[in-house]
């Protein structure tokens, strides 16, 4: 394909997880790209013409702007191999769904740590959990989503993860204990070098000082 040969720039953020979906993907599949980094807080006017909805990430291939991570995520199957989708149709819409289940506990996880108060901390932290259970369910032996094979599922659930990382640094814990599949799926997806990659070396102290910020309820945890 011809754009296969256009040059890729991921325009991202440093904290955004849906960033890291599409890095994992390219790094995966051992393509070449540059990175962009943009302020969510101060975007500069070239961003808000090739981002409609003002949010990264958004893949420059060539001179064309792609938005919505899992628009990109899949263009990326498209046209680059190892391909990360299933070939089967079924497995393939199953999967995207999963990566939506992925972006729906990414919000509850947003509600976790913005919650200003204890009753709202407590609906998310069981919202949370109930998505992880569900999660064990779904899970077709290991090491990963889909067992052996990565697929785009686990470029959607790695950054989900990284913020149990935060979570657990502050002490706050249980997520898993009855869900050993997910568990070592974590884990799994931790020391992929793709995952590693995809994230900046100071992520960690990037989201603890995010988070640490937020004046909600794990902010005030985090800082006794």
């Amino acid at each position: 394909m011809a754009d296969a040969m256009a040059g890729l720039t991921l325009v991202s953020h440093a904290l955004c997880p849906y960033v890291q979906r599409a890095a994992i993907a390219l790094i995966e599949k051992g393509v070449s790209f540059e990175r962009r980094w943009v302020d969510l807080a101060n975007k500069p006017d070239w961003f808000r013409a090739i981002s409609p909805l003002g949010k990264t990430p958004v893949l420059v291939v060539g001179d064309a702007p792609i938005f919505e991570s899992a628009v990109i995520c899949d263009y990326l199957d498209e046209v680059y191999t190892p391909h990360l989708h299933p070939e089967d149709p079924l497995a393939r819409a199953r999967h995207r769904a999963w990566i939506a289940f992925a972006s729906a506990t990414l919000d509850d996880i947003w509600g976790f740590y913005s919650a200003r108060d204890d009753a709202t901390y407590g609906a998310k932290y069981a919202a949370i959990a109930d998505k992880v259970v569900q999660l064990e369910t779904a899970l077709a032996g290991g090491p990963y989503f889909a067992d052996a094979h990565f697929s785009l599922v686990d470029a959607a659930f790695a950054p989900v993860f990284r913020y149990f990382d935060a979570f657990e640094r502050a002490g706050i814990t249980g997520f898993f204990d009855a869900t050993p599949g997910v568990r070592d799926w974590r884990i799994a997806l931790a020391v992929r070098p793709s995952v590693i990659a995809a994230a900046a070396p100071d992520y960690p102290a990037r989201l603890d000082t995010f988070l640490r910020a937020r004046n909600s309820v794990l902010s005030r945890r985090m800082a006794a």
